[in-house]
């Protein structure tokens, strides 16, 4: 098992376990969330689109690296994607915050009355922890690309389009990360309506 599943499972474990250990409360709460959950919520989704932001915007370099790639240019292809590896470490600090803000947030479920919201709730959570384990996908086809380009900086030949695959691969994970966010802020726009309707 690679240490990216492990790191996803430990998350996964931490968040259901949070919220097995709140249904074991019982608690409830008239005005349909707890302000630990409210707070959670607000800071979850602003690091969220933290992490959306910096994706989209490494996707740029990405291509500039493809272009240097497609040019013989491996020595800068190389730089910059070392520089991408860095900005990739910020990425992951967002994502260990997400997961702490997801973790309040599942341990308030229980707090919240209406089975609908809950719902909802839950929804939004395992998208956003969804984002999660496509980000860690992310940065490893990230270091695969690094090791890539590494080798043909080296003169060693690699099988055709093997840069440009890695790169549409990290690609398609920011655009599932990109969905997954989408998918987690719908599931609370429909949280909202259902507690202000008294579902």
């Amino acid at each position: 098992m690679s240490r990216k599943i492990k790191i996803f499972l430990a998350l996964v474990v931490i968040v259901v376990g949070g919220y097995v250990a709140g249904s074991r409360l019982g608690l409830s709460s008239s005005n349909g969330a707890t302000d630990d959950f409210k707070d959670a919520r607000a800071q979850g989704a602003i690091v969220a689109q933290d992490i959306v932001n910096l994706s989209n915007g490494l996707q740029t370099d990405l291509e500039r690296v493809n272009k240097l790639d497609s040019e013989g240019n491996y020595a800068e292809a190389l730089t910059a994607t070392v520089e991408l590896l860095k900005r990739t470490q910020e990425v992951k600090t967002k994502a260990l915050e997400l997961s702490e803000q997801l973790e309040r947030m599942t341990g308030a479920l229980a707090d919240i009355d209406s089975a609908l919201a809950r719902q909802a709730a839950l929804e939004s959570i395992s998208n956003r922890l969804a984002l999660i384990g496509r980000l860690l996908s992310y940065s490893d086809y990230l270091g695969q690309l690094f090791a890539s380009l590494n080798l043909r900086f080296s003169g060693q030949q690699l099988q055709e389009n093997h840069i440009k695959n890695l790169i549409a691969q990290v690609n398609a994970e920011v655009t599932a990360i990109n969905n997954f966010n989408r998918e987690a802020s719908q599931a609370m726009d429909r949280f909202d309506t259902i507690v202000e309707q008294g579902k």
